[in-house]
């Protein structure tokens, strides 16, 4: 282990009030061994604080609903959480997990698809390998799919890039109440920020009591907080299953929510081979419209 650096991952939401400011001023105090503007400055240079799933800058300006995670080194390896992680790809360099619903990706709490890394992980033979591999951005606690994590130091920062100059390419299929159009792109902004999301519909259901139940492909070309949810549940098709943003009286409950990241491209951190990744939904995905479309006909 003689080299390595484990991290611990610390989640801060700018509360509603706040002025803008830069970063380097606002952070002193907010993270635990951040206590001054020198020592979140060089925590800033060694591309240990993210700023809305990009690497952050001293140059950043922060505004009220930002999300700012930080990764703290620590010296001793963390407790790890017995959880099974079904590994799509792993080289010495990164790999993309098949997230379950239900865990969230980090924060303060034992429970996390971090925490549960190193035991489903190969560890990194690379001299930056870190002793504990770090997801590189999130998904929501209730959204099934592909994480992609960093096994090392170098990787970490390289992908973290890739989000920043948004050339990481993500795709999820959602299952939303109705049926709306065969294609379409929502850009309406959340908290005031631009957001865009583009969808197509790959296959409509009849159901008794929603009417029409359909499964769309979702490509998400910003990355806001809730984003898809928000976008749908704006144009009228919320996810179904989804017991935030859903409509009263059509919330499905005891399900999950019908979202999952299906497909994942990225370039190699090392190689710089472009990485293409894809799995099939959870077959629930189907099997609830299915089953929903045999009872609407034989009413």
């Amino acid at each position: 282990m003689h080299g390595k650096t484990d991290h611990t991952s610390h989640t801060h939401v700018v509360p509603d009030g706040t002025t803008c400011m830069r970063i380097s001023d606002y952070l002193s105090g907010v993270f635990p061994g951040l206590n001054t503007k020198s020592s979140v400055k060089k925590s800033l240079k060694r591309g240990e604080i993210s700023h809305n799933n990009q690497i952050a800058t001293t140059a950043d300006f922060i505004n009220p609903g930002d999300e700012i995670v930080y990764l703290k080194p620590i010296s001793e390896p963390r407790k790890i959480f017995n959880l099974h992680l079904d590994v799509i790809f792993e080289d010495d360099e990164v790999a993309v997990i098949n997230k379950p619903a239900g865990i969230v990706v980090s924060g303060n709490q034992f429970r996390t698809i971090e925490n549960a890394l190193p035991g489903s992980l190969k560890a990194s033979p690379s001299e930056d390998a870190l002793m504990t591999p770090q997801p590189v951005h999130r998904l929501d606690s209730l959204t099934s799919g592909l994480l992609i994590v960093a096994k090392t130091a170098k990787a970490h920062l390289h992908l973290s890039r890739q989000f920043q100059n948004k050339t990481i390419k993500k795709r999820y299929n959602a299952v939303v109440i109705g049926k709306p159009n065969d294609e379409g792109i929502i850009t309406s902004p959340i908290e005031n920020r631009e957001a865009v999301t583009r969808f197509r519909t790959i296959k409509t259901w009849r159901s008794i009591k929603n009417k029409y139940l359909s499964l769309l492909e979702v490509t998400p070309e910003t990355g806001r907080t809730h984003q898809i949810r928000i976008h749908l549940k704006e144009l009228g098709y919320p996810i179904l299953g989804d017991t935030l943003y859903g409509t009263e009286g059509l919330i499905l409950k005891h399900r999950g929510l019908f979202l999952c990241a299906v497909a994942l491209e990225f370039i190699h951190p090392k190689t710089a081979e472009p990485i293409k990744v894809k799995i099939d939904p959870p077959t629930k995905f189907s099997r609830f419209p299915e089953n929903e479309e045999k009872r609407y006909n034989r009413q």
